[in-house]
């Protein structure tokens, strides 16, 4: 019997064969030709393989983690598709005459290190796209054209890994998968979130030297409760296990006899609990899940979906089919959130050293101010429809907020002298999600409505630690005393002035806080729709009065 220990990344846990994982990886030889055009060709052809694979994974995506964690694979169809990479491997058979995979290797790896190298993290992390995107089309150029890597037809596997791309991670058969394990990793990656999200048992961070230690065909347990990997456990242990195993199938039972239950402590404190989604397909989720509503619905997919800007009518009819959908329930829509890691070609943004603090979200909207008021116009349409509330992302100051509300009166002023109808009631938020905006909360709330927490940010800025490079995750501390006084004061602050205040990001599904966020008194937490019943549980066992 072996252990190896690692980062739990979803609590759970599996009992099955290890299936040590194999990429179709290819060996590259560098070959001279005689016809450049005929590669480039091969090249063309291979690329439309490529992004037909992407989007397959895309809509699978989609159905089991959501719009949002599935826009990982948008942003690898763009930098597939992106001009200077095309270029370069296009160059390269033009000018050298070789074959079209040791030019994309070639490419691949130059583009890699390029980004490895850079002082951002964010950027580092794009390294590991590049290489991703460049071992599919070496594949697609050799004829392997299967989108994913199934894991084979038994049932109960459990994966071993030295890492695994966002790509393969939902390529995994879930029929087949029951947890995986990998060598290397960050917590706070797309992988573990995205496995956090399909629900599926996962370990990282094992270390180099356990994949030498393990093979087909062992039997293990994986403990994603505790980052524990156990190899041939002898029956005593397999025993005790099995038993864990059922108490946690019973505890799920138990979980969909919430459905329909209130959101109240013992004591008789009431909190919204409500669903982060990012597409009109997500709405089933929610109300499957027992969702007061929809605490935050990522507009921003709608521009990232199109190749133009999405028109008035485009995004009013969304917007109108969520909240009839919704039945009067309460949608808080996020204005669109471009920038950063969500790029969309034609709004032609510069690139940029540090895109995390350059050029994003509200940023965008008050520069190019007729994208905001074709956004708002449909959004304040579609309020006729429902109960909305819109929400503005990476606020940092009191005048941003004072130009927004200007703006906004423009444009409802506008419709009434078109006699177009919308509600008066509607809702006006503000993200807190950086630093500044927490400490400045007390000018920010008699502004507006509500506020609502997004955490992932927070935690960024605030720690100056970039979420997704895994050489700092030991110093990612999500429950750090300065996140929650920053936290804490902004609720203060929003109470003080009349104004409701939610958290939308990970942390509001992260129940070992749930008491804490209630006694800062936080009115709402919105997570992913899966969760819902989970925080519920949670809720219901808090006792405030004690």
């Amino acid at each position: 019997m072996k252990h190896f220990t690692g980062k739990g990344i979803y609590g759970a846990i599996a009992i099955g064969e290890i299936s040590v994982f194999k990429r179709h990886d290819i060996k590259v030889k560098r070959i001279k030709i005689d016809n450049p055009e005929k590669e480039l060709d091969r090249l063309e052809k291979a690329k439309e393989t490529a992004l037909s694979q992407l989007e397959e994974i895309y809509n699978k995506a989609l159905v089991e983690v959501g719009e949002a964690n599935a826009q990982v694979f948008e942003v690898h169809k763009m930098m597939l598709e992106d001009e200077d990479y095309s270029d370069a491997i296009s160059e390269m058979i033009k000018t050298q005459s070789v074959n079209a995979e040791y030019a994309v290797a070639t490419t691949g790896d130059n583009f890699a290190e390029m980004f490895a190298t850079m002082d951002d993290s964010y950027m580092q992390a794009r390294a590991i796209d590049v290489r991703d995107i460049s071992n599919r089309l070496i594949n697609c150029l050799a004829g392997n054209k299967s989108s994913g890597r199934g894991a084979g037809p038994r049932p109960g596997l459990i994966i071993c890994a030295d890492d695994l791309a966002p790509s393969e991670t939902v390529s995994l058969d879930k029929d087949s998968v029951s947890a995986f394990v990998t060598a290397y990793g960050s917590s706070n990656s797309h992988t573990a979130i995205l496995a956090r999200n399909m629900n599926i048992p996962a370990i990282i961070g094992v270390g180099k030297d356990f994949l030498d230690g393990v093979k087909d065909g062992d039997i293990a347990i994986a403990d994603g409760f505790t980052g524990t990997l156990i190899i041939n456990p002898d029956q005593v242990t397999l025993k005790d296990y099995r038993q864990r195993q059922e108490a946690e199938a019973e505890k799920k039972e138990l979980l969909q006899k919430l459905k329909g239950k209130e959101n109240i402590t013992l004591d008789g404190t009431e909190i919204n609990i409500y669903a982060n989604i990012g597409n009109v397909e997500n709405i089933g989720s929610v109300l499957l899940n027992d969702a007061g509503g929809i605490g935050l619905f990522r507009s921003e997919f709608l521009y990232l979906e199109n190749k133009d800007h999405p028109t008035e009518a485009q995004q009013f009819n969304v917007y109108k089919k969520i909240l009839e959908s919704m039945g009067g329930k309460k949608v808080i829509i996020r204005t669109l959130d471009i920038g950063a890691d969500k790029q969309a070609p034609y709004f032609n943004l510069e690139k940029e050293e540090n895109p995390a603090l350059g050029l994003r979200a509200i940023r965008i909207c008050l520069t190019r101010p007729e994208i905001f008021k074709t956004q708002l116009r449909a959004l304040y349409r579609a309020s006729a429809y429902g109960n909305l509330g819109i929400m503005f992302p990476m606020i940092t100051s009191v005048s941003e907020v004072e130009e927004i509300l200007n703006i906004c009166q423009e444009v409802k002023s506008q419709l009434s002298s078109e006699n177009l109808p919308y509600s008066d009631k509607t809702e006006i938020g503000i993200m807190i999600e950086t630093p500044a905006a927490a400490i400045i909360s007390d000018k920010l709330a008699p502004l507006v409505d509500f506020f609502s927490v997004g955490t992932n940010d927070l935690i960024q800025y605030t720690l100056a630690c970039d979420r997704q490079n895994p050489h700092i995750d030991q110093f990612c501390d999500t429950h750090h005393e300065a996140i929650l006084r920053l936290i804490e004061m902004s609720a203060k602050n929003a109470h003080a002035n009349d104004a409701w205040i939610g958290i939308c990001g990970e942390l509001a599904a992260d129940t070992t806080l749930t008491e804490t966020f209630l006694r800062m008194g936080i009115d709402e937490l919105s997570v992913s729709p899966g969760f819902v019943l989970k925080v519920r549980e949670k809720v219901r066992e808090i006792n405030l009065g004690k």
